[in-house]
């Protein structure tokens, strides 16, 4: 249906007419290349087993985030092209994401901001555009739609439906690329395979015909860019688009949420929306708005002090595939140090383009990306809300999947400090529950932030907050694109500040930290377990 929908639209685009100097696609370029973007995030052929798309792991209906409630209980990490793997982490939002900077660090602050990814490592060094080079990362990722070769994008691009409008926007004789004549058994073949022997560029093309698959493979990332960035992915129309535009009068939860949000919350810390921070009982915000079209993200990182998931199918990844290939020889011995792992280099990240951000990785070992907040509640409209008893739509909240709620989520930063006990997750001690009045131990100690954890809120407050979150998401002035598509069931009853538990299964003991993660120069500091 979304594919139709998406052809549809190309067709009815009529043909551009380049023009002016430098050309220009006059009237329809905008729509052109962001039609082209939503072609391919939809393209299920962009896969050895043409099985999966990028949409797969992110559908509208969830806020372009994980769009299978029984996968967001339990394993956490979405199932790949082979089906048997399975990535690390939970997929991010596309919304909002095309907004975030080039990774930078700021030497006065000491902290880094940009990029994309969890871990960041879609840095934007190239491209100049983080968005687009996070783009670029799924298609040929193992454990996601796994290409053995990059160029086997250009190859199944030249084979599209929309081929002709990729050469509308982006030139006739994008695709001169002379393949050879087993390219299609080596693009049919996943990544990580042993009969590639680790190489990654395992089609023979000449330089020249290596460049212009390069060039190809640079606009699919900068084509799905321009899809996130328009207004059918990131509109900018939610409940508090129409409220700062003095369109919506926010009930009375919905405007302490808020309140909460800018001041004993401390929310607005990281997530910023344009208005100051109240801390104190005694302060009041009395400003005007700075900021008409707030982010909600600092496009920093942090460590918030969660803990490990042993749902996390990445864990259990640990013998060869059919393939030959094996997602992760470390078994539960595998710590997410996030950015740290990033500028070090090191297994379970990609590679860091700059040198000399690596000294720093001890100063942000378990980091993730702040992501901003906007359509973070965002569910399918029959199923209205994340929360239970609902009905509710299923999602799996911050990197790992630990937290199944909202209500978990702000919970946590109210009292991870307040109830924090020594043990791993499905340990904790009797006359407990998880979640509720036990936290287990942070999967990574380094590093956490200590702004919240303690924030001595109530209750009600908590659930305030978590209405103030629900006016974040898109589709309230006008209708989002495509999120009526959702086709599976809500789920009803328990509550939220349990939902989920009853799918918490044991942590094994762990072993100590991998050498490839956790022995990689500079190493943490102090040692992580």
């Amino acid at each position: 249906m979304v594919e139709s929908r998406a052809l549809a639209r190309w067709k009815a685009l009529g043909h551009p007419v380049l023009t002016g100097q430098p050309p220009v696609l006059q009237n329809i370029g905008t729509e052109a290349i962001e039609t082209l973007g939503e072609l391919m995030l939809y393209d299920s052929t962009i896969s050895p087993r043409k099985n999966q798309a990028c949409a797969s792991c992110h559908m509208p209906y969830a806020g372009f985030s994980g769009p299978i409630p029984s996968v967001n209980l339990t394993m956490i990490a979405f199932p790949g092209a082979v089906h048997f793997r399975a990535g690390k982490r939970t997929p991010q939002r596309h919304p909002y994401s095309p907004f975030f900077p080039v990774l930078q660090y700021n030497q006065e602050q000491g902290l880094f901001f940009g990029g994309n990814f969890w871990d960041s490592r879609a840095t934007g060094y190239k491209l100049r555009i983080p968005d687009a080079e996070q783009a670029q990362g799924p298609p040929v990722d193992t454990q996601e739609m796994g290409f053995p070769d990059t160029a086997c994008i250009a190859f199944r691009l030249s084979q599209a439906a929309y081929r002709p409008l990729f050469e509308e926007v982006w030139g006739e004789g994008s695709f001169d690329i002379k393949f050879p004549r087993e390219t299609a058994r080596i693009c049919a073949t996943p990544g990580g395979a042993a009969v590639f022997g680790g190489n990654t560029t395992p089609l023979p093309l000449s330089a020249g015909d290596r460049t212009r698959a390069n060039i190809v493979y640079d606009r699919w990332a900068q084509s799905i860019d321009s899809f996130e960035q328009s207004v059918q992915v990131s509109p900018f129309s939610s409940k508090f688009d129409a409220f700062l535009a003095a369109k919506y009068t926010l009930t009375s939860d919905e405007m302490s949420g808020f309140k909460l949000f800018n001041g004993k919350g401390n929310c607005n810390s990281c997530h910023l929306d344009g208005r100051g921070t109240s801390l104190k009982s005694d302060q009041a915000d009395t400003s005007a708005v700075a900021m008409v079209n707030p982010l909600f993200t600092c496009f920093g990182s942090a460590n918030e002090g969660v803990p490990l998931n042993p749902g996390n199918a990445f864990y259990y990844q640990t013998k060869p595939d059919s393939y030959g290939f094996i997602a992760n020889p470390y078994g539960f011995g595998y710590r997410d140090l996030g950015l740290g792992s990033f500028l070090r280099s090191a297994f379970g990240s990609g590679p860091n383009p700059n040198l000399k951000w690596k000294q720093y990785a001890p100063t942000v070992d378990g980091q993730m990306q702040v992501s901003s907040v906007r359509d973070v509640a965002s569910t399918p409209p029959q199923c209205p809300t994340s929360e239970a008893p609902g009905p509710y739509f299923q999602k799996a909240f911050f990197h790992n999947g630990y937290f199944k709620s909202l209500k978990q989520v702000v919970h946590f930063y109210n009292t991870r400090d307040k109830y924090a006990y020594p043990v791993t997750s499905g340990h904790c001690p009797k006359g407990t529950t998880e979640k509720v009045d036990c936290w287990p131990l942070p999967e990574v100690r380094n590093n956490i932030d200590m702004t919240s954890g303690n924030l001595g809120l109530t209750d009600e407050e908590e659930n305030q907050l978590v209405a103030f979150l629900q006016t974040l998401s898109d589709g309230f002035t006008r209708p989002y694109l495509n999120s009526d598509i959702y086709t599976g069931a809500c789920m009803k009853g328990g509550s939220a500040a349990t939902q989920g538990n009853e799918h918490l299964i044991a942590t094994p003991p762990l072993p100590p930290c991998a050498s490839a993660i956790c022995s990689v120069a500079p190493a943490p500091s102090p040692s992580i377990p």
